[in-house]
């Protein structure tokens, strides 16, 4: 009886630790499951996170794309329109040019169409066309005098374009003596004696500009700049460039 009590406790106290093996192994593939679900639930985050910033980089490179796109077509649309404009204004220029050829060489052209056409020359940089028309405006010319100026102004200019100062200045102090104030020959000489190095000259130009135009934009900093200039080189001999 004894021995039968012993072997009943003996296999009671054997048997306990098979029905907790099984709570045990559950936990801890509960413990494992939790852990992985966790573990991927990060990855998913993490990947989301990856996700989100690749796609806000992409976002970004595309917009960067596309700023530069509409730059380059921004330029290329201003080249185009500056290009065709040129060539309306060189066809617009030839067909000027055209009609008063026509008109001179019929011999009925006024001084004025003289001066139109030796305008039109000087846009077209043909230079001594230009002046040759021109001279023969001037040999035409029988209206007012202020009108005059406009035709030795522009004469001037072509002179000086063609390298020759001299005769371009002597047209611009015929201008501004016909017209005293007539602003753009005044700058106009200011600028020819500027060329030809003499500042003085020059700075007297410009403040006659300013006398009737005090705001004058081109002549304010180039008299600025000439005070400058003449003050640094007052007493010091310039020897001519033509000598």
């Amino acid at each position: 009886m004894p021995s039968f009590t012993v072997s009943k406790f003996i296999f009671t106290e054997g048997c306990q630790p098979e029905k907790g093996l099984p709570l045990f192994v559950s936990a801890f593939s509960s413990g494992q499951l939790l852990w992985l679900i966790s573990a991927e639930s990060v990855f998913a985050r993490e990947e989301i996170k990856t996700n989100a910033v690749y796609e806000i980089g992409e976002l970004f490179e595309l917009g960067i794309q596309l700023s530069y796109l509409l730059i380059l077509l921004g330029l290329l649309g201003v080249g185009t329109f500056f290009v065709i404009r040129q060539v309306l204004v060189r066809r617009e220029l030839d067909l000027s040019a055209k009609e008063l050829q026509e008109q001179v060489r019929s011999g009925d052209a006024s001084a004025m169409e003289y001066f139109e056409l030796g305008a039109v020359m000087l846009r077209r940089k043909f230079y001594p066309a230009a002046t040759k028309f021109l001279l023969q405006a001037i040999d035409k010319w029988d209206g007012d005098d202020q009108d005059l100026a406009q035709v030795y102004n522009a004469l001037g200019v072509s002179y000086v374009r063609d390298d020759k100062l001299d005769k371009g200045i002597t047209q611009f102090e015929t201008a501004v003596k016909l017209q005293p104030g007539y602003v753009t020959a005044w700058n106009n000489l200011g600028d020819a004696y500027e060329k030809k190095k003499e500042y003085t000259s020059a700075l007297k130009a410009f403040e006659e500009v300013l006398l009737f135009d005090p705001n004058n934009k081109l002549a304010r900093p180039r008299r600025d700049a000439l005070k400058d200039r003449v003050e640094m080189y007052k007493g010091v001999p310039v020897k001519s460039k033509n000598k």
